[in-house]
């Protein structure tokens, strides 16, 4: 089974938030469906990064590492001429 991490962007206010899911389409959904307690009033929502991994655990650990102070400043640079186009710079979520 394949585990995703993935970050979305809250067209709404911009902000982010990054997930873990073995069915990212389906994730994806819930989000925007509004089904996601923590960003139902945040919606919609793009996808604007994913990795995949093969072991759930390996996946847990990035997802936790890019919640972290240091996962935001990685996704700043990795992400840095996305936030450039968009104009998007906020980490949220």
């Amino acid at each position: 089974m394949l585990w995703y991490v993935y970050i979305l962007e809250s067209l709404k206010d911009h902000n982010l938030y990054v997930g873990l899911t073995n069915n990212l389409k389906n994730r994806i959904k819930q989000h925007n469906n509004r089904k996601v307690f923590s960003t139902k009033n945040r919606v919609p929502f793009k996808v604007i990064f994913c990795e995949v991994h093969c072991n759930k655990y390996d996946a847990a650990r990035r997802e936790q590492f890019l919640k972290s102070g240091w996962g935001k400043n990685w996704i700043r640079k990795t992400l840095n001429n996305y936030f450039r186009e968009s104009k998007s710079k906020k980490l949220g979520g």
